[in-house]
């Protein structure tokens, strides 16, 4: 038997609630040919996980999804066997199959993992998604200049903290939005950003202003509501904005369109200085992109030229309780959970 955690039959409420997920018990699958069982070990908690709730796509009775890391444990799968790690989507469950005829939403490619390269846990951040959403976010569609103002909102974040650090690669100025003063300080200390202000800061467009005095030129949208209203009035002509997320939203009503109403708010500015705004779906850019990111990236983590801080929490139970308090921002780094032995620590 293994355990899995899914939504309770009931109505999904803005926010997570205690009683809003259920712990439920099965049968170890048997795979079939062309799939493997894997144990999982690390469970990636993501803001986009609660639109996959909030809009049906995640049902009851079946386990919630999410990006995780495994170590197969049977395989009727060519190219795996037991013993090899993987990154592939267990979701929020101790056990999964992969490979082919898997139903499960938002089911990815499995791809087996090389330890060498760097922590296993690294494949649902910096070495995986994570880090292909900050390349193709901030380099490819950003595209910071030399000397130009980058901005980051959510900068300790999975995703922020590594936006942040590729744009002063390419030579910017890498300014970031945060929240406790802890957070503040880890992204200007450890990090290496230029400046970082909180968005708790009662007067954030005058301390933004301050940060970043020759305006903005990209700004990476990990938030929105109050933090891109003060990034809104800063732009330079010519700027380009990411959207990557809207966590500030995410406990919206359904169907309120959050993106339009930004894009509304911001159109006069938008128009007056030809700023570009482009939806960031890293979908678009695995094909291309994702074994150059991976290659770069293993390379600047390996050479420290790029940081990364995990927030690890530790056991099963933790899941719901772990994903709730990462959507209201009690994450310091990237959250996941471990929820079985990693062999290789």
């Amino acid at each position: 038997m293994y355990r899995y955690w899914t939504l309770a039959d009931k109505p999904v409420p803005p926010w997570p609630q205690p009683d809003t997920f259920e712990v439920r018990e099965a049968e170890l699958p048997k795979p079939a040919q062309g799939q493997a069982l894997t144990r999982t070990i690390y469970v990636s908690l993501d803001p986009y996980q609660w639109g996959y709730k909030r809009r049906g796509v995640d049902k009851p009775g079946l386990a919630c999804h999410a990006r995780t890391v495994a170590q197969v444990v049977e395989s009727r799968m060519e190219g795996y066997a037991p013993g090899d790690f993987v990154f592939n989507t267990n979701g929020w469950a101790e056990y999964g199959l992969m490979g082919e005829g898997v139903p499960r939403p938002g089911y990815m490619v499995p791809r087996k993992l090389d330890p060498a390269l760097g922590r296993i846990s690294y494949a649902v951040g910096v070495l995986g998604m994570l880090g292909l959403t900050a390349y193709a976010g901030m380099l490819l569609m950003g595209d910071p200049k030399a000397g130009e103002t980058a901005v980051v909102s959510a900068a300790s974040g999975g995703v922020g903290q590594i936006a942040g650090q590729l744009a002063k690669l390419r030579g910017a100025r890498a300014v970031g939005i945060a929240g406790r003063e802890e957070k503040v300080r880890f992204v200007t200390d450890e990090l290496g950003f230029d400046a970082c202000v909180s968005h708790l800061d009662p007067d954030l467009p005058r301390a933004l202003g301050a940060a970043c005095p020759d305006g903005v030129d990209v700004y990476f949208e990990n938030v929105g509501g109050a933090v891109f209203e003060a990034v809104l009035p800063l732009f330079n002509p010519g700027g380009r904005m990411t959207i990557c997320g809207l966590i500030a939203h995410y406990g919206d009503a359904p169907g309120r369109d959050a993106r339009g109403e930004l894009m509304a708010r911001g159109e006069p500015v938008f128009r007056a200085r030809n700023v570009t705004v482009r939806d960031l779906f890293v979908g678009d850019f695995v094909a291309e992109h994702q074994d150059e990111c991976l290659r770069r990236m293993a390379e600047w983590v390996a050479a420290g030229k790029v940081k990364y801080l995990e927030d690890i929490r530790h056991g099963f139970e933790t899941v719901p309780a772990a994903f709730a308090e990462m959507l209201s921002g009690g994450n310091f780094g990237k959250m996941l959970v471990q929820v079985g032995e990693d062999p290789t620590l």
